[in-house]
């Protein structure tokens, strides 16, 4: 494992009991570095959304759990807050909530001339995620999608 999967999966770990504490489910937990900054994001939800509250008492909590256990060595951003309305579906139990739902899908490199797919999120297993369009169904593998997030319908 490398040293971000180490410090993500530590971190969600610690981040466990917290969550339950304050009855809010971790969305997802980043470690990445942004210019020459590193951050440690958690994302947290629950099904009526999250609020500031939400996210100062996990913030806390998980900072002191943070300052106890003192695994990462770097000098890091901590960050709680909502994954957000137009939430990366970045993991399979993201896109098991998410069948049915209506995605944004863009692509590495461009397939059949375009990057950019839209449609209703109907499977997906190991490999491919297969999604309604209004051009009819279409399967994508996995390794060529850079981004999968729920799209934002105004």
């Amino acid at each position: 494992m490398s040293k971000k999967e180490t410090y993500e999966a530590r971190t969600e770990s610690l981040l466990q009991p917290i969550a339950a504490q304050f009855g809010v489910e971790i969305y997802d937990v980043e470690y990445v570095k942004e210019g020459s900054d590193w951050y440690l994001r958690a994302y947290i939800d629950k099904p009526e959304g999250v609020n500031i509250v939400d996210c100062e008492n996990v913030s806390r909590a998980l900072s002191d759990a943070l300052d106890a256990e003192d695994y990462i060595a770097d000098a890091y951003i901590l960050e709680v807050s909502s994954p957000g309305l137009g939430r990366a579906l970045k993991k399979d139990r993201h896109l098991e909530k998410s069948l049915g739902a209506e995605v944004e899908i863009r692509t590495y490199k461009p397939i059949e001339k375009q990057k950019e797919f839209s449609g209703i999120l109907k499977a997906y297993d190991k490999s491919t995620v297969t999604i309604e369009a209004d051009s009819g169904e279409r399967v994508l593998s996995r390794t060529d999608i850079a981004l999968i997030r729920l799209a934002l319908d105004f």
